[in-house]
C-alpha cells in the first residue's frame, strides 16, 4: 500500500519535543478507532461497535497511516489484518488507552457525591483536636467520603492550593491574595509561655511589653504563627530576642520547659507539665483561623458538601 504525502503532521526523527507533542495531538483521536479495527480486523464490523460511519473510520485509518508514515493493516477485501508495525502499535495504544480509562475512572470516583474525595490541608496546630473532631462530625453524614489529609504551616498550604494539590486548607492568618476565596471561622487565644521556674510563672496574666527582656523561642520565618508573634511584639513596643526558630509548636513548649526562653502558642491539647501558661491582656493576642480555597475553582460534590459544613462551623469551630 502506497500512501500521497501529506500535509499533516508526521514524526520527526528528530524526536524534537514540539514536533512530539503535535504529533499527539494529531494521533490522540484515532487511537481509539485503530483499536477498535485492530480488535475485530474488519472496518464495517468495527464502525458498528462504536456507532459511527464506516466511510469516517476509514478515513481516519488512512489518515493515521499517513501521519505516522507507515502501514498498520494489510487489506484483504473487507477484511484487514495487521502488519508487525500495526501490532507494535497496537502494544502501546492498548496501554495507553487502558492508562486513559483508569484516570476517568479515578476522577469520576473522586466526584462520587457518596464516595468521593476532599484533599483537605490544616496547620500542625490543629492536628491534636481540632481536625479530628472535624472528620468526625462530618463524616457522620457523610460516612464514605474519602479524604487526603496534609498538615503543613500556612504559606506551603496556600501554595499546594494554588498548585491544585489541595481543595480547602484551613490556616491562619486568613488570607487576603489575589486568586483565593477566605472566610474567617473562628478566632483563638495565645498565650505567654514560661519555664515554671520562671520569675512570672506565678502570673496569671502579662502585658506582653514586660516580655521585652525575655528570650523567645518561635517558628521559623514564613509561619503564620511566627508573623503573628513579630506583629504582636511589635505593637508591644519591642523586637524580641530568637533563640531557636522551630516547625512545630509543642517543640516550642518543650524548649520553654527546658528553659530556653518564653514562646506565644495556642492552648495546648493536653497540658504539658513544666510551664505556665499566661493570659496576654495587651495587646490583644489572638490568631484568626480561616479556610480558603481557589477562586472560581469548581468543587466536586463532596468538596462542596465539607466546604458548606466548615462555614457552618463558623464560631464554633475550635474544642
Amino acid at each position: 500500500m502506497v500512501h500521497q504525502p501529506s500535509s499533516a503532521a508526521r514524526l520527526s526523527p528528530s524526536g524534537d519535543t514540539e514536533d512530539m507533542a503535535e504529533m499527539s495531538k494529531v494521533l490522540a483521536p484515532r487511537l481509539a478507532y485503530f483499536a477498535g479495527v485492530a480488535r475485530t480486523e474488519h472496518v464495517t464490523r468495527a464502525a458498528q461497535e462504536m456507532d459511527v460511519p464506516q466511510s469516517t473510520l476509514s478515513r481516519s485509518m488512512a489518515r493515521l497511516e499517513q501521519d505516522l508514515g507507515v502501514d498498520l493493516f494489510a487489506r484483504h477485501g473487507r477484511t484487514v489484518s495487521l502488519t508487525p508495525a500495526g501490532r507494535t502499535f497496537l502494544t502501546s495504544v492498548e496501554r495507553a488507552l487502558a492508562e486513559v480509562e483508569r484516570a476517568a475512572e479515578e476522577v469520576r470516583a473522586d466526584a462520587d457525591p457518596f464516595t468521593g474525595k476532599v484533599a483537605f490541608g490544616f496547620l500542625h496546630t490543629m492536628g491534636a483536636e481540632t481536625v479530628p473532631g472535624l472528620l468526625q462530625a462530618f463524616r457522620a453524614d457523610h460516612p464514605r467520603v474519602r479524604f487526603s489529609l496534609v498538615q503543613n504551616y500556612g504559606e506551603a498550604m496556600l501554595e499546594r492550593l494554588r498548585a491544585g494539590e489541595l481543595d480547602l486548607c484551613l490556616t491562619s492568618p486568613v488570607p487576603d491574595a489575589p486568586g483565593l476565596v477566605a472566610r474567617r471561622l473562628d478566632e483563638q487565644k495565645l498565650r505567654l509561655v514560661v519555664p515554671g521556674d520562671h520569675t512570672l510563672a506565678t502570673r496569671r496574666r502579662i502585658r506582653l511589653a514586660e516580655a521585652a527582656d525575655e528570650t523567645f523561642v518561635t517558628l521559623e520565618p514564613g509561619y503564620g504563627l511566627r508573623r503573628i508573634t513579630d506583629d504582636l511584639c511589635q505593637e508591644a513596643g519591642f523586637k524580641p530576642r530568637i533563640a531557636f526558630e522551630g516547625e512545630e509548636a509543642e517543640t516550642l513548649r518543650g524548649l520553654v520547659a527546658a528553659g530556653l526562653g518564653v514562646a506565644l502558642l495556642p492552648p495546648p491539647a493536653v497540658p504539658r507539665p513544666g510551664v505556665v501558661e499566661l493570659t496576654v491582656t495587651a495587646p490583644r493576642a489572638v490568631r484568626e483561623i480561616g479556610v480558603a480555597w481557589l477562586e472560581g475553582h469548581p468543587d466536586t460534590p463532596p468538596v462542596a458538601a465539607f466546604k458548606r459544613f466548615l462555614l457552618s462551623r463558623r464560631g464554633s469551630l475550635l474544642p
